[in-house]
């Protein structure tokens, strides 16, 4: 039996297809994680989330930036971007089937077994494991509670609170949860969160670092697999294995077994037809 994690999706269905026949990924051994944004800016979001939700137990997936920002524009009417490539789910005659399995995958994933714990984007140095679970769990009971998960999703979006305090309650304690483990790329040396700038680790403003060299992160020790930041590349460091490769960008899809001794990515390339390219 092997274990894969294939890095950000964002609708690219044929990619997506072509990695699994690379692999020669079988649902009824293997096992497949995905490090979130499964939809947006690529052509086939709803194709992506039906190959998916038809591997049933043989995938786990976690949410991402993009999979919070389709569902709170199904929930809560959130202002659409100019980039967005959602109206396949959003007009699908399962759209409601769609939703409501994306809405219950988890945040974060954690196999024992394994030592491999999975999140889309990153941790802020004050979280152990042991707190980022606990956190992750929150947020998800939040995503899963029909009465109010429209709520969350108006308060969602902001960059603030920009550093973590136990006292952090309400939408301001969620929304650095979501902020954390669906937006992080980098951090002050003092833990505190640098949500805007995007770009390489060599072209960062020179008070930030990327959030996994933060002096004293109380995650270190744990191996982490994610996804989010393409500028980023593949990157392997400290514990910290990254793999979103830019498919949606015309770049390539990226496969790691985690169960071997060394990971090793296997790659296919973007098909351009279709892609949404900045």
């Amino acid at each position: 039996m092997a274990t894969y994690a294939i890095g950000d999706v964002q609708g690219c269905d044929d990619e997506l297809a072509t990695l699994l026949d690379t692999l020669k990924f079988d649902p009824s051994v293997d096992r497949l994680w995905l490090v979130g944004d499964l939809v947006n800016r690529g052509p086939k979001s709803a194709a992506v989330i039906r190959r998916i939700m038809a591997l049933g137990d043989a995938a786990v997936v976690v949410l991402g930036n993009h999979d919070l920002h389709l569902l709170a524009t199904a929930y809560a009417g959130a202002e659409r971007k100019a980039q967005d490539t959602i109206d396949d789910v959003l007009g699908a005659a399962d759209r409601d089937e769609l939703l409501a399995w994306l809405r219950t995958r988890p945040m974060l994933h954690h196999d024992e077994r394994l030592g491999y714990t999975m999140l889309h984007a990153g941790l802020p140095p004050q979280w152990d494991l042991a707190l980022a679970s606990r956190c992750a769990r929150e947020l998800e009971t939040a995503l899963r509670d029909d009465a109010s998960c429209a709520e969350l999703f108006r308060h969602m979006y902001g960059n603030q609170p920009s550093r973590w305090s136990d006292s952090l309650t309400g939408f301001d304690r969620l929304r650095f949860i979501t902020n954390c483990l669906t937006r992080l790329r980098f951090c002050r040396a003092d833990g505190t969160l640098e949500l805007k700038y995007k770009g390489t680790i060599a072209q960062a403003p020179k008070d930030v670092l990327p959030w996994f060299r933060v002096p004293n992160r109380r995650s270190a020790g744990i191996r982490i697999v994610c996804g989010h930041w393409s500028a980023l590349g593949y990157h392997l460091e400290g514990g910290v294995l990254s793999i979103d490769t830019g498919c949606v960008w015309g770049q390539r899809l990226c496969a790691v077994r985690l169960d071997a001794d060394t990971p090793s990515p296997v790659f296919v390339p973007c098909s351009s037809s279709g892609l949404r390219i900045e």
